[in-house]
């Protein structure tokens, strides 16, 4: 990692504890509500806590992450976030925490990783030469399934089974450390904020939402990703239910799963610098979304535990893969005083893509049965990449003329 220099070494090692403290936090956060309940209601509400704030409030971090120093911003995000740990600490320690309590903990701290993920995301292109772009997103998103996915959830349920204080201690101290190597991470002098973005916030919302639909290739990249989101909400949403009513197994199982597609994950970090000396990105991200497309159809037809490991391993790994090109693709084309709002509308479609499709598979799941969320998954999915597949080998090239884009 020499090659990117110090300041992006501080940027890695903040980037990788914070995941580790939200992993933690991912099992702890429901934990805690269902140790102050019996009612399933707090305890689903916890889980759609983490998606509203980025609906609520992804474009206003996209808009502010253009205006002010972005190192500042995520600063004061994380210590917002340790602020809000500390209460919730008390209040777990002086036995007074409520349902409510948690629940606003739980909001607010969601709400500060808005704004801390999304300006975030733009700091790497202000540190690392374009060309290394695709290699530097590489080792953030590595933390991001190490951490985040594979060790932090772990490691917060067992600290909860330890006491319910433990994995707030440990996502503020981690968040502490990440906080003081940003202190240390210093921005190039040229890197500040353009102060391009200085109209009112809903016009300056509305620029980066024009942008988005002007520029071809990040414009079918985001369409890509909402409809994407969507069709994988839809069969993920009802996953649970399918691991036991279609594969017989119980939640020991449907975690097994889930860790297995994080390792596939693990496994795509280590291919995916050799994967883009070989293949390009438009042909990387066509092959990914057909991955995804034909998982949907062997999860549908599939009733073997071992054959649904082996699909969600190689989904895994594809996940990572396009995450990482799509974020590339995303900062080589973006100016970067608009690198905060672009990236907000990305976020927002993501999420929103998800809420949609966890609405339409519990629908479908409810009208037809587990296995008919994913029968939508494939078709939709299926067309999509049919009326799209011309436009995919563009993508990655149509980041040459950034700053120009067609209308």
């Amino acid at each position: 990692m020499k090659r990117f220099g110090v300041p992006f070494r501080w940027l890695v090692g903040a980037s990788w504890a914070t995941n580790l403290g939200d992993g933690v936090a991912l099992a702890a956060g429901p934990l805690l509500v269902a140790s102050l309940t019996d009612d399933p209601f707090p305890v689903a509400l916890a889980a759609l806590l983490r998606w509203t704030p980025p609906l609520l409030f992804g474009l206003h971090a996209g808009v502010l992450s253009d205006r002010v120093d972005r190192r500042r911003i995520v600063l004061v995000a994380h210590a917002a976030r340790v602020l809000v740990l500390a209460g919730l600490v008390a209040a777990v320690v002086a036995g007074v925490v409520t349902v409510a309590l948690a629940l606003v903990a739980l909001a607010l701290l969601a709400t500060a990783e808005v704004f801390a993920d999304n300006t975030t995301a733009t700091l790497a292109p202000m540190l690392v030469a374009r060309d290394d772009l695709a290699a530097a997103n590489a080792r953030l998103q590595t933390g991001y399934i190490t951490m985040n996915q594979l060790a932090g959830p772990s490691l917060g349920a067992a600290l909860f089974a330890a006491g319910r204080v433990w994995p707030l201690l440990a996502q503020a101290a981690l968040v502490v450390a990440g906080l003081l190597m940003l202190l240390r991470m210093r921005l190039p002098a040229t890197a500040g904020p353009t102060g391009r973005a200085t109209g009112g916030i809903r016009r300056d919302m509305v620029e980066g939402f024009r942008w988005t639909v002007a520029h071809p290739a990040v414009r079918t990249l985001v369409l890509t990703i909402l409809t994407f989101n969507v069709t994988f909400g839809a069969a993920w949403s009802v996953l649970v239910l399918w691991t036991a009513q279609r594969l017989g197994l119980g939640p020991a199982g449907y975690g097994a799963l889930s860790t297995v597609g994080a390792a596939g994950g693990l496994l795509g970090t280590m291919l995916y610098g050799r994967l883009t000396r070989h293949v390009s990105l438009g042909n990387i991200m066509r092959a990914g979304l057909l991955i995804e497309t034909f998982t949907h159809l062997a999860l549908a037809v599939t009733r073997s535990a071992l054959v649904a490991g082996v699909i969600l391993f190689v989904f895994g790994a594809h996940a990572f893969i396009w995450g990482t090109t799509s974020i590339t693709v995303r900062q080589r084309a973006v100016p970067a005083h608009l690198q905060g709002r672009v990236n907000s509308v990305n976020t927002v479609c993501v999420f929103g893509g998800l809420v949609a499709g966890s609405a339409i598979g519990g629908v479908l799941a409810g009208r037809f049965g587990v296995t008919a969320p994913f029968w939508f998954a494939f078709a939709g999915s299926a067309v999509f990449v049919a009326l799209l597949w011309p436009q995919l080998t563009r993508i990655a090239h149509a980041d040459d003329a950034v700053a120009a884009p067609a209308g």
